[in-house]
């Protein structure tokens, strides 16, 4: 079976940062497109960012500067840095598996984690 698992989320004050991880299992990460997506309270997911399965990346304008996504073909993962972190990133925090090349909205991914929990509060 597939299955995406994210860590990192916590509690931080604003202007901290935390590092997200989305571990695979069951396959490769390599020639798929992984986006990271979240999830505020009372709203609708959103993209935060997305490495494609070239290496290439894309950000929501929000996070530019701030964020940056990563992937490690060897530990099969993908990372997301959030730096210089606001009270508005406070959210649920998902990554999503595609075996495409381009960004997608959330309704096209098959393959989701559970999420976690990034609050930015004083």
């Amino acid at each position: 079976q597939l299955h995406l698992v994210e860590s990192g989320g916590d509690l931080v004050q604003p202007g901290g940062s935390l590092r997200l991880s989305c571990a695979a299992s069951g396959f490769s990460l390599n020639g798929y497109t992984i986006h990271w997506f979240r999830q505020a309270s009372g709203k609708e997911r959103e993209g935060v960012s997305c490495i494609r399965s070239d290496g290439s990346t894309a950000y929501t304008d929000s996070v530019k500067g701030r964020f940056t996504i990563s992937r490690d073909n060897a530990k099969n993962t993908v990372s997301l840095q959030m730096n210089s972190l606001k009270s508005e990133d406070t959210a649920v925090y998902y990554c999503a598996a595609g075996l495409w090349r381009l960004c997608r909205p959330p309704q096209d991914y098959e393959y989701w984690g559970q999420g976690t929990q990034v609050t930015v509060s004083s």
